[in-house]
């Protein structure tokens, strides 16, 4: 009997996740019940928003079980069906987890895809996928964009940071991004179209950050896209122009912190310069998914929007995962990615070799989920 390997979650996270938290298993491969599609997963994405379903907390999705697999965006291929909708050797994306095979219904997110007319089936978990989508109706809906203005992005290497810098440029407006080297500042330049970025890591302090924020931003900030929070917000805050927008969508430089974190001090500037702050969840645009995703595929298409390989720095080439960085694609492929985590959390070594090829690990400037397991013994 074919077997299926799963990453599960053992425990919750205080703090940092690291390998205590996670147990590989191995168990017979069951047959999907009748409406149900039987899925080997292909890719798998890595977001941010995973960390917040490890915790015990009310969210927009409920949490991830203890003995549960760590759920994650997949793109798969149905291998056997007893649903009407749903065909063997169709590609799918769908919402399930960190194993080889899910068996999955066929409902919700679970969609068949065409891999046909993208250059591989991973596009639609970053440009074609909630990644893309996120971008797309993130700038274009809360933060609606105007020819000229200056759009200021936080997290600009990351998945959706990239992409937001790429679709501000095609609606006419200046395109600043920060990021956490100077080799994703030259990528998001040079290979991206920014018109400027700067390393936050050089600098010290809110009062720093916004120095910095105005330097390369000398007209003010019409548009700030939030994925980091914390300092990064407030020296923000100090640089909107009058009627400003923030599109919130991330906040991860709080996601591992186990005590409440102090907010802006500056909140005033919400009123002196009438600013908008706005949320922003993908499955609210659920009814609008083929207008977003038709647009990313057309702008892919024309290459106008690039989906590459990340900055210098982004290669998981160490075989540690402390030493891992992060690159932009969002997602990693699900075999290298068991066995990795599999060598890590069962014999505490780094004698696993990292993803590589078609196996890039991800995301904004992360999650720390495989980047913060601690140094090599």
């Amino acid at each position: 009997m074919t077997t299926n390997r799963r990453i599960l979650l053992k425990s919750r996270p205080e703090g940092l996740p690291g390998p205590q938290n996670f147990e590989h298993v191995e168990e017979d491969l069951q047959d999907p019940p009748a409406d149900h599609i039987l899925v080997r997963n292909i890719f798998l994405s890595l977001d941010p928003a995973i960390r917040s379903w490890m915790d015990d907390v009310e969210s927009y999705f409920p949490p991830i079980g203890i003995g549960e697999p760590i759920r994650s965006t997949t793109v798969g291929q149905v291998v056997k069906s007893n649903h009407p909708d749903f065909k063997e050797g169709q590609y799918v994306l769908g919402l399930n987890g960190w194993e080889e095979y899910s068996i999955t219904p066929g409902a919700g997110f679970t969609n068949v895809i065409d891999e046909t007319i993208v250059p591989s089936i991973s596009n639609y978990l970053s440009v074609l996928g909630a990644v893309g989508l996120t971008s797309y109706f993130g700038l274009l809906d809360v933060g609606k964009p105007k020819e000229g203005e200056t759009v200021l992005v936080s997290a600009a290497a990351g998945a959706v940071g990239s992409l937001v810098g790429q679709i501000a440029k095609i609606k006419g407006c200046r395109a600043v991004g920060i990021a956490g080297s100077q080799e994703k500042c030259d990528w998001i330049t040079g290979e991206l179209g920014f018109d400027a970025a700067f390393n936050y890591k050089e600098c010290n302090g809110v009062a720093e950050l916004s120095a910095k924020m105005k330097e390369t931003c000398p007209d003010g900030v019409d548009i700030y896209f939030e994925n980091v929070g914390g300092d990064m917000l407030e020296a923000a805050l100090d640089n909107m122009n009058e009627f400003g927008r923030i599109p919130v969508c991330g906040l991860i430089s709080i996601y591992n912190e186990t005590e409440p974190q102090p907010g802006p001090t500056n909140l005033w500037q919400l009123v002196i310069n009438s600013l908008r702050v706005e949320g922003l969840l993908i499955k609210n645009y659920l009814d609008r998914f083929p207008e977003g995703a038709l647009q990313m595929a057309t702008w892919l298409g024309e290459g106008i929007v690039c989906v590459g390989d990340g900055p210098p720095d982004s290669a998981c080439l160490p075989p540690c995962p402390a030493d891992c960085s992060i690159v932009p694609d969002g997602q990693v492929n699900v075999t290298d990615l068991l066995a990795l985590l599999a060598g890590w959390g069962s014999t505490g070594s780094c004698d696993m070799a990292p993803p590589g090829g078609d196996g890039t690990i991800n995301v904004t400037d992360l999650l720390a989920l495989l980047a913060a397991w601690g140094p090599c013994p």
